[in-house]
């Protein structure tokens, strides 16, 4: 059993549960803001949503960077490729979302679901994104461009 635990598939797990957590922070976070910018100051609901967002995204670099992946890239490279990664997930988010709509019967329990596989499809392209290539290491890259 052991033996199917390799370090690089424990290190994955380990980063994916750390992702996991991350997310429930960030998540808090950028809701938290939305909702005071929104109902507390009461800035037009897409606004605080903007806003919101573009805080999280920030919140969620730096836990990805500096708890989530350990990274050792250089913070300018992994800032560019996430901006990519995020952008890349963004656009497969909304492909499914369309895609899901499209096929799924009318209704408000279906667009839930559209909008959830849409969600599971953002957050799993944006974690092997971040994982192979925004905070991969120095190490695993060498050996991969030596291949």
């Amino acid at each position: 059993m052991s033996a199917l635990l390799t370090p690089a598939r424990r290190d994955f797990l380990l980063s994916a549960l750390r992702y996991g957590l991350a997310g429930v922070i960030n998540t808090l976070v950028g809701f938290s803001i939305i909702v005071a910018l929104d109902v507390g100051l009461r800035l037009s609901a897409h606004l605080a949503n903007a806003i919101g967002y573009a805080i999280g995204i920030c919140v969620s670099f730096a836990l990805s960077k500096l708890f989530v992946f350990r990274a050792r890239r250089p913070a300018r490279s992994a800032l560019v490729r996430y901006v990519i990664a995020v952008a890349s997930a963004f656009a497969l988010n909304q492909g499914v979302l369309t895609l899901a709509k499209a096929v799924l019967p009318h209704g408000a329990l279906w667009s839930v679901a559209a909008q959830g596989a849409a969600a599971v499809s953002y957050t799993a392209a944006l974690f092997l994104l971040s994982h192979f290539w925004v905070f991969a290491h120095q190490e695993e890259e060498a050996l991969t461009e030596r291949s």
